[in-house]
């Protein structure tokens, strides 16, 4: 995980995105891109009263200024943390700007295609933060996992790890990705709730399989009682002391999980914990 993008927008969570970004890429000794995320805008259109003229309302100016200040607060926060500029062939921690980005939540995922994981937040509620088609552009578009930055920002990060195993195809892709930081991790988990899951190879299977690649696991099998899958694996991810989740998004139909809830449904807008996830 030697290569980490982050969408910079100013909003109330864009300080827990930074230092979640900077601490996992200080694991790893990342270097961290950042970039103006901005939202597609449209040309505004006037006319005069008979619709004789149409005048074109250019945005670049205000484009210009919102390039500049998230710049600005890139720049800034990696001051303050004394992280070093870094360009051409950089190794271990540094940071770098992409600039000239077109404005457009799908950016996220077109410049993911090319990095290791891609920073983002989660959306809240009564929140001016960041945006759901943000994260579903880098999720969705990339190819590449993410990692979910929590509203508050981790004290550490992917030193205990919990898998959130449910036997499916997009559980084991997001694991594969994940690899190098479940080798480095202190403790792994590979967590299953009874009657969440599709056929599959069962959570021993997984334990045997992270132990034939060095890594120590162990299974704990959850009961959900009355909770949700989602709010199963959260709760028990924090009781065991997780640090970071491993899932992968939407086994079900992601329209389903809109319309009737379900476990990445419920993670996306509830977790507390930092997630990497990927489709």
């Amino acid at each position: 995980m030697k290569t980490l993008l982050v969408p910079v927008e100013n909003h109330d969570r864009i300080r827990s995105i930074l230092d979640s970004a900077l601490l996992f890429a200080r694991r790893f000794e990342s270097r961290l891109t950042g970039f103006a995320l901005a939202p597609a805008t449209t040309p505004f259109l006037a006319a005069d009263v008979i619709g004789a003229s149409v005048v074109y309302e250019p945005l670049a100016e205000y484009e210009e200024h919102s390039d500049a200040q998230a710049r600005e607060t890139f720049e800034a926060f990696m001051r303050e943390n004394a992280v070093e500029r870094t360009g051409g062939d950089p190794k271990g921690l540094g940071w770098g700007w992409k600039k000239d980005v077109p404005p457009g939540d799908h950016m996220a995922g077109i410049l993911a295609r090319t990095f290791d994981l891609t920073v983002v937040g989660r959306s809240e509620p009564r929140v001016a933060g960041p945006r759901s088609t943000t994260l579903d552009a880098a999720l969705f578009d990339s190819g590449r996992p993410i990692l979910i930055a929590p509203p508050e920002a981790p004290s550490s990060i992917a030193t205990r790890i919990v898998i959130a195993w449910n036997q499916s195809t997009e559980t084991a892709r997001t694991v594969a990705f994940a690899m190098p930081v479940l080798k480095a991790a202190e403790e792994v988990v590979v967590l299953t709730v009874e009657g969440s899951h599709v056929p599959g190879p069962s959570g021993e299977d997984l334990v045997a399989y992270l132990r034939a690649h060095g890594i120590v696991a162990r299974k704990v099998a959850a009961t959900p009682g009355k909770r949700g899958p989602g709010e199963t694996i959260l709760a028990e991810a924090e009781a065991l002391g997780a640090d970071l989740v491993v899932k992968g998004a939407f086994t079900q139909s992601r329209l389903r999980q809109i319309i009737f809830g379900g476990a990445t449904q419920h993670i996306l807008t509830e977790t507390k914990l930092p997630i990497f996830m990927a489709h």
